[in-house]
């Protein structure tokens, strides 16, 4: 008797508890895949040495807390490129030296390099491109010796490891690696966040496959599976990038999970037609302890040599709202709305 009393008093006590300020809640902002402007095969870059590309959407990664994406290519001058790009399905990226500076200058703490053109000008254009992140004091991560990075800010630490599907980075369907990878990083951190590029390439590869998937003779991973291990392991914000295009976004087990932002700023050299040129950035709002509390899909849509501008009618948060809601039949544990506010859903 007495123990069920208390347990009721407990639970009235718990039940008039403030939710927790606004003010203690941590901002995560994320976007997918960014290539500023390429040098190779021909010189193809934006006006204005490139000042211009993030002007819309720069200010939502100043006020976050951590902000990351994913660097499309390397940066560096000169150098051999490693691939056959007169072959069909064959790209390479080259961004100018000058251009590292807006990286930062845009507010980014973070570039994954986990990803299918961190090689494409071998050994010299990585080494020079982790020197033009570090110069700007960016953190980079998905490399075998470089397989996660603790960032502080205010006192909070953020650690983040990343995951890619090609030979030369720590890949996703390594489940071993990712497992050791993450377990190791929780109790270094505040706040664990997993980023990866994985998944089929194009416009009819929008909806995330509940299973393995393959493109080109690849396999790409069972995406679904590794985010959710990753949370199991303990990461608290997870999100992805490779398809080219946006795909579904989940709250599992109250922690958010991006499957794909798509392209980002891609300027030249990536189609950015259609779909492909929605350029969402996803910004989420978490407790201290990791737990997703709100927030929002921010619509921009890409034309090419402009970088991501703004999407007034929210076209780009409705796709990801009906891809969220058709491909887990109802159930990706968010309430989602026509501006692309998130919120966790209750039933």
């Amino acid at each position: 008797m007495r123990r069920t009393l208390l347990t009721f008093l407990l639970t009235l006590l718990w039940a008039a508890a403030p939710a927790q300020e606004p003010d203690s809640l941590l901002t995560i902002a994320m976007c997918g895949d960014i290539m500023m402007g390429t040098t190779y095969p021909t010189v193809r870059l934006p006006q204005n040495e490139g000042r211009d590309i993030f002007s819309d959407v720069k200010q939502l990664f100043i006020d976050a807390d951590l902000s990351a994406g994913n660097l499309e290519g390397v940066i560096c001058e000169g150098g051999k490129c490693t691939k056959n790009t007169a072959s069909a399905n064959n790209y390479a990226f080259r961004t100018p030296e000058s251009y590292a500076h807006l990286l930062k200058d845009a507010g980014f703490d973070y570039m994954n390099l986990a990803n299918n053109h961190t090689n494409d000008f071998g050994a010299y254009g990585l080494e020079r491109t982790r020197e033009m992140l570090t110069k700007q004091g960016i953190a980079y991560t998905g490399l075998p010796d470089c397989e996660s990075v603790v960032i502080e800010k205010d006192g909070v630490k953020y650690g983040i490891c990343s995951f890619g599907q090609n030979s030369y980075t720590l890949k996703h369907t390594d489940t071993a690696a990712v497992t050791r990878i993450v377990t190791a990083l929780r109790p270094k951190c505040d706040i664990l966040v997993v980023t990866f590029h994985g998944g089929a390439e194009g416009a009819k590869y929008s909806h995330l496959p509940d299973g393995p998937e393959t493109y080109l003779g690849e396999n790409r991973g069972n995406l679904r599976a590794f985010a959710h291990r990753c949370v199991d392991l303990g990461a608290d914000v997870v999100f992805g990038h490779g398809p080219h295009v946006t795909r579904a976004v989940e709250c599992y087990r109250d922690r958010i999970i991006a499957y794909s932002l798509g392209n980002f700023c891609t300027t030249f050299g990536i189609n950015v037609s259609g779909v492909t040129g929605y350029a969402p950035v996803l910004v989420a709002r978490i407790t201290r302890d990791g737990r997703f509390v709100e927030g929002r899909i921010h619509s921009f849509i890409q034309t090419p040599g402009t970088g991501p501008k703004l999407d007034a009618a929210d076209k780009v948060a409705q796709h990801m709202r009906t891809l969220s809601l058709t491909d887990f039949r109802g159930n990706c544990g968010l309430e989602i709305s026509d501006n692309g506010t998130l919120t966790r859903k209750t039933r």
